[in-house]
């Protein structure tokens, strides 16, 4: 008990060998100002379950009773207990003992080495190498009762350090393992640890892995795991749902080129090539760029050369390969006139938005790869195309034009089955932005899903027998105002 600190400030206290303190926690007990709430442990709190309290302050309680004692096996990686409330430590000597909530699985092992970690006063973690090598042990529990982690794991786990700090940082990590591995007898577990470290380098068979994100490292395709949970939770939400057909109006060949000539100007605004309607249309009618504007006349002529061809916006992937030579393609096609940008080439190093950062750039072939996989078990248009959108968005995966590709598979998904496309309009652009932040940041797909499916309700609105019917469409809609004072209006269509 700490007296410099009141007593209401003081969550836990111990019991103590000095008698003075052994009195005043009595008598506190006596006055009813503390309980009991485990051997050795009494609390003030006379609000919460001793379980609460006990969890609250775990590793404080743990460094106190067991000076030196350490975090070890699963619970040196994972820092909480197994589900059934098992925490794993090595110590003097072996025991379990339970706490409120909490069971102590102490095994008799080495003390803390020098470059275990202290978390607090008393209580260290095994360091990074020597927690893998003691998971790599034989456990005669399994799953998520075992005081050692599944192979898949650990290889997880490996397979984060040569994504994070590459083939240095893992040989790094090998090297000072097998230091560790001799000094605490752990000869076997380090051979194991090889073994999977070869895998992962392709110095080694890798048919030992069992971990499909490993599995990808070894054979040459590794991918971003966290951009692949989000996928899976876009493709399950968009999985849930009925999504209503929404049919093309503008079928005949002119009317799909005027829609296509406002497609591409509005894809290539919101990315801040900015160009005054009429210009912009005459760069399309002449085919020629602006003297002074050479590559943004390109990206616009580039983007229409796409949009208003429906013998390519028909063409969908039907695996990954497939979709790899359609986005290149479309790519080189749209950032043509800009060859510092690798018109056809995925990005060779990495690209950012503000604090947000992109698919590594080694990793964008793999995580398309993976991410495909989502979109094949998609079957309406609408959910395929708000798939394709974000996935393209979100991988990144050239040094430019990312947006605006995003976009075209998006609506080429939606040419394919005689869908209204989606057009982006300038006073749309922070819903927008705002609904593909909510599905990046968060992990929530509604927001992005509803902006979606709105744009196409506006998009499908839209309809002449010229672009300068159309323009008097979308004016009336707001579609060319900037500013929050501005909202989108969506009319039904006209017959």
């Amino acid at each position: 008990m700490d007296k410099a600190i009141p007593l209401h400030l003081q969550e836990i206290i111990y019991s103590s060998s000095d008698p003075e303190i052994s009195r005043t926690v009595s008598k506190l007990v006596k006055d009813g100002k503390l309980r009991k709430i485990a051997p050795k442990i009494y609390t003030p709190n006379f609000d919460a379950e001793p379980s609460e309290i006990i969890r609250r302050n775990l590793f404080k309680i743990l460094g106190h009773l067991y000076p030196g004692i350490l975090l070890s096996h699963r619970s040196a990686l994972e820092f909480a207990p197994t589900p059934n409330g098992e925490l794993f430590l090595t110590y003097t000597y072996d025991r379990k003992t339970s706490l409120p909530g909490i069971t102590l699985s102490i095994t008799k092992g080495h003390s803390p080495l020098p470059e275990d970690n202290e978390m607090s006063s008393g209580l260290f973690v095994s360091q990074r190498e020597r927690a893998l090598l003691e998971n790599l042990q034989e456990s005669r529990k399994s799953g998520v009762f075992s005081k050692t982690l599944e192979k898949k794991a650990i290889e997880e786990k490996l397979e984060t350090v040569i994504r994070v700090q590459g083939e240095k940082g893992l040989n790094e990590l090998r090297d000072k393992a097998r230091i560790i591995s001799e000094e605490l007898n752990l000869q076997k577990e380090y051979v194991k640890l090889n073994s999977i470290i070869g895998a992962l380098l392709t110095t080694h068979t890798s048919s030992i892995l069992t971990s499909p994100l490993a599995q990808a490292r070894a054979f040459g395709h590794p991918y971003d795991p966290l951009r692949i949970q989000l996928f899976e939770k876009l493709f399950t939400e968009l999985q849930q749902r009925t999504f209503a057909d929404i049919l093309d109006r503008n079928t005949d060949p002119e009317q799909f080129r005027d829609f296509a000539f406002y497609e591409a100007y509005f894809s290539n605004f919101i990315e801040g090539t900015r160009f005054d309607v009429e210009d912009a249309r005459q760069i399309i009618e002449t085919q020629k760029p602006l003297p002074a504007r050479n590559q943004d006349s390109h990206d616009v002529l580039g983007t229409y050369q796409i949009v208003s061809n429906r013998a390519e916006m028909s063409l969908t992937p039907s695996n990954a390969e497939q979709l790899i030579d359609m986005l290149r393609y479309r790519h080189k096609i749209l950032m043509s006139a800009r060859p510092d940008k690798l018109p056809g080439n995925f990005k060779d190093k990495n690209n950012f938005a503000g604090d947000t950062a992109f698919v590594d750039f080694n990793h964008v072939l793999g995580t398309i790869n993976e991410g495909f996989n989502f979109y094949r078990a998609l079957s309406h248009p609408f959910a395929k195309a708000a798939y394709m959108m974000f996935m393209i968005s979100e991988i990144h995966p050239f040094l430019d034009g990312n947006g605006r590709i995003a976009r075209i598979m998006m609506n080429a998904e939606l040419v394919k089955e005689g869908q209204s496309k989606i057009i982006i309009p300038t006073v749309f652009r922070e819903d927008y932005l705002g609904g593909l932040r909510q599905l990046t940041r968060r992990s929530e797909p509604d927001t992005y899903i509803r902006m979606l499916h709105r744009a196409q309700l506006f998009s499908s609105s839209i309809s002449g027998i010229s672009t300068e019917e159309i323009k008097v469409v979308l004016e009336q809609s707001n579609a060319f105002k900037e500013g929050d004072q501005y909202i989108l209006k969506i009319s039904g269509p006209s017959n």
